[in-house]
């Protein structure tokens, strides 16, 4: 049994990767060799007036592995002076946060590990933009452009130099020094050019792939900036309103997305960034928590990557169509998939700290 840290993640896990070990665990969706369910998350009232605790939960198994990933979240939807709203999260107090991946053998039960979700959460996420990017972006996608200069969009800008051949990036993030520390920190690390500007349609302008990483609760992007052959990836759950999203010719979805449970009782869809939730909490406490942006749509649904690496549905057919990958859906299958391949690497170059295993095993039938 092993407790691994984010160092040690950082240390084993590459890029490729994360990549390649989410397509497998996504192609053995055809075959049963995979499964997983979507995350659901639980807010409670805390002791903050314009807050609430957030409980969240999702779970995949593949590869001889099962996750569960838990996060444990204060969240606040603090309001900007032009109206639009972000969503923020700590744990215990701002600038901390708690995140873990607990890892159980599909073989024989055994616990594996306990692993810090901060480094393998950014790389699971860049990696299936990455994975989008390889399956519908043109050949020829030199230019991205990217809106959102913290730990995502890091991690997604790594993978799409890792499936294509990028050359150009244009960042864009409402703090100037953001996005000018993004740029000279990325253009050293990946060796691509990356420009910072003022704007976000200064970024969008010319694109052959848009990427947007923001915690904005409203679009940040509008219809009419999107151009023909555009390759779009959307982490921020809001980022592209219905103008934009009425663009897309060719829409893939990564998995299941949403539970089938009606939206009545402590049961809600929308939450901040959450896609279902159960609340609690008196009306009056429930009054805090943001209703989804009124600009914000339902995605139009669209054949599953598997569908379409098994060639039962088509993607991208020519250089022309606007291609979206939504990431939303699969969670689970990305750690376990990644979270096996973290665990057997810690194991192999003798990393993490080891706990007794008996620690974790009782003689009690539960």
């Amino acid at each position: 049994m092993l407790l691994i840290d984010n160092d040690t993640v950082k240390r084993v896990l590459t890029m490729r990767e994360c990549i390649e070990a989410q397509e497998r665990a996504f192609a053995g969706t055809l075959t049963g060799a995979s499964v997983s369910r979507p995350r659901i998350d639980m807010f409670v009232p805390c002791n903050r007036e314009d807050g609430y605790y957030r409980w969240g939960s999702v779970e995949g198994a593949s590869d001889g592995v099962l996750a569960v990933r838990l996060k444990s979240d204060i969240m606040t939807w603090p309001q900007g002076p032009d109206g639009t709203r972000t969503e923020t999260k700590y744990c215990i107090a701002p600038g901390t946060y708690c995140g873990l991946v607990l890892l159980f053998s599909t073989q024989d039960g055994a616990p594996l590990a306990i692993i810090n979700d901060g480094y393998l959460q950014h790389m699971r996420v860049g990696a299936s933009a990455g994975i989008g990017t390889r399956l519908l972006a043109r050949a020829d996608a030199h230019a991205v452009g990217m809106i959102g200069s913290g730990g995502m969009a890091r991690s997604v800008l790594e993978a799409l130099v890792e499936v294509r051949d990028i050359k150009t990036v244009r960042v864009y993030s409402r703090v100037a020094a953001n996005r000018d520390a993004f740029a000279s920190e990325m253009t050293d690390r990946l060796q691509v050019a990356v420009e910072p500007v003022a704007s976000a349609r200064a970024a969008v302008q010319g694109a052959d792939i848009l990427a947007t990483c923001t915690d904005s609760m409203y679009p940040v992007i509008e219809g009419g900036w999107i151009e023909q052959g555009m390759h779009v990836v959307n982490i921020g759950p809001h980022d592209l309103g219905p103008d934009a999203v009425a663009r897309m010719d060719v829409v893939v979805r990564q998995g299941v997305d949403a539970l089938p449970i009606p939206e009545d009782g402590v049961y809600r869809k929308g939450v901040g960034h959450s896609h279902g939730a159960f609340v609690a909490g008196s009306p009056e406490q429930q009054a805090r928590l943001p209703k989804s942006s009124p600009k914000r749509v339902a995605q139009s649904s669209g054949p599953l990557y598997a569908d379409v690496i098994s060639g039962k549905a088509p993607g991208r057919t020519n250089d022309d169509q606007i291609t979206q990958y939504r990431p939303v859906g699969n969670w689970g299958l990305q750690f376990s998939s990644v979270g096996a391949v973290v665990y057997r690497r810690a194991k192999e170059r003798g990393l993490g700290r080891a706990l007794p295993i008996e620690w974790f095993l009782q003689d009690i039938k539960n």
